[in-house]
């Protein structure tokens, strides 16, 4: 796994052993930032559920002015301070070592995020409490596009319920991409 773009292209990561994390194959990464770049500069980043990383120092490395990493797996946030360190990229990073809801309390109040990307464990519901949580956050704004990476056959039908529509799919051999906007 590898930064496709940017400043700190092609550089290689690290990710974790086991079956914990599912990294983002480069191929994937790679039509997901060709989709959102023309934004990325200078805007906030929140990567949830960050895993290795790879996805919010891709942002940072196509010129995000910052980028906040939420990853609760204390491997898992090793790594991302490791790849942050690599890639030169940690003066412009928050990694925060918690679950994602206490997360998002903490940051209450801040300024809204341009992006916030999430790719939680496939069937266990954890997308549904985050947007739960994000309807009512100071951290979404109109301009908030919310990116939520899941497989195949989760069901989205909650969404529209919760305030939210969905302005684009891209679906991927074994995934999808949901691009979200709160109403």
């Amino acid at each position: 796994m590898r930064v496709i773009a940017g400043s700190a292209k092609r550089l290689q990561l690290k990710t974790i052993e086991g079956l914990d994390t599912r990294p983002t194959t480069d191929r994937i990464k790679e039509t997901l930032f060709n989709m959102i770049s023309p934004e990325l500069a200078d805007c906030r980043f929140l990567d949830l559920f960050s895993g290795s990383g790879a996805i919010g120092i891709e942002a940072l490395s196509r010129g995000a002015r910052t980028a906040y990493f939420v990853e609760k797996n204390q491997k898992a946030a090793a790594c991302i301070r490791d790849n942050l360190k690599h890639t030169r990229l940690e003066d412009r990073a928050v990694l925060m070592k918690t679950d994602v809801i206490s997360a998002l309390r903490k940051m209450e109040g801040e300024a809204p995020f341009d992006f916030i990307f999430m790719d939680p464990p496939y069937h266990a519901g954890a997308e549904f409490e985050v947007f739960d949580y994000l309807r009512s956050s100071s951290l979404v704004s109109e301009d908030t596009l919310i990116i939520l990476e899941a497989s195949l056959d989760t069901d989205f039908s909650f969404l529209e319920e919760m305030g939210y529509e969905i302005i684009k799919e891209k679906k991927y051999k074994t995934n999808r991409h949901i691009f979200v906007e709160r109403r």
